[in-house]
């Protein structure tokens, strides 16, 4: 990658980025099919059965960012774009992130028990590819943490919350009628977790924590050693804050993003005033 192309992924949200890889991978997909007659998807997809499973483990997660076609890439990125600048309006990446791959995991777990659970599943041939499960996730988080919040919709102003019951509804009514039975589990899986996700962080518990430890520790073992500087004995003038200032700094804006949360709940993210919004905004970039 040159350096300028370099600079413009890096000025790119989160959600941006996750769209460049995916868009990435589906024309490299395509071009391994087109050049050799060999998919590269069949290495990353994740198996309906558990041995395959066990397989390839890594399929869990890689499986998101692969695509059918055309049609199945271009609407999930389209959805991840738009539910992503809410999110990211509201929180950093670091919780994005969160929501995204955790609804993808849980939504890949429920589609391997869907098809080793359910008789009735276990006679179609397929895997799971696509990233509607953690598309799915960031969207109804958005609807349930702010779910009075009107978005545009060609000619209407719509509530998020009417969004999210539209397309769960959907799932469900395909899966009764429709094909694609495990996705549409899938879906559901990450509808479960994003909607969780939100109404848990509204109640000042963030369950995602554990899994941003892990990240963390997986970076670390990628990254290399750094030698340790020398010590050095450094003098500063000034006021010297103790630990109990610290705390009781941290504990003071704690409450006020709890009342501006409790605000939300009850009145919609509107009914905030702009230094309320900004505040907000600068705290989930802080976590």
């Amino acid at each position: 990658m040159s350096t300028g192309l370099k600079y413009q992924f890096a000025r790119l949200s989160i959600a941006e980025k996750l769209i460049a890889i995916n868009v990435l991978v589906f024309i490299t997909d395509g071009l391994f099919l087109a050049l050799g007659g060999t998919a590269l998807v069949q290495w990353f997809e994740l198996p309906k059965d558990f041995l395959g499973f066990i397989g390839q483990p890594w399929s869990l997660v890689s499986y998101s960012f692969f695509h059918g076609g055309f049609g199945h890439v271009f609407w999930n990125m389209l959805m991840l774009y738009f539910s992503g600048r809410i999110f990211l309006n509201l929180f950093g990446p670091r919780k994005f992130i969160n929501v995204y791959f955790l609804g993808v995991i849980l939504g890949g777990l429920i589609f391997l028990l869907s098809y080793n659970i359910f008789p009735t599943l276990l006679n179609t041939n397929a895997a799971l590819i696509g990233a509607s499960a953690g598309v799915t996730a960031v969207l109804i988080f958005v609807c349930a943490y702010i779910p009075n919040q009107e978005v545009r919709i060609i000619f209407f102003n719509v509530k998020l919350w009417y969004i999210g019951v539209f397309f769960v509804l959907i799932d469900l009514i395909q899966i009764q009628y429709g094909g694609n039975i495990g996705g549409r589990l899938a879906h559901l899986g990450g509808a479960f977790l994003g909607y969780v996700y939100a109404r848990q962080l509204l109640n000042g518990k963030d369950i995602g924590e554990g899994f941003s430890k892990f990240l963390d520790g997986l970076a670390n073992l990628f990254k290399r050693k750094e030698k340790k500087a020398p010590l050095k004995t450094v003098y500063r003038k000034g006021k010297v804050r103790t630990k109990s200032s610290v705390d009781y700094d941290k504990a003071s804006r704690q409450r006020k993003i709890d009342t501006i949360l409790d605000k939300i709940s009850k009145s919609g993210y509107e009914s905030l005033s702009k230094a309320e919004k900004d505040f907000l905004f600068k705290a989930g970039k802080e976590d």
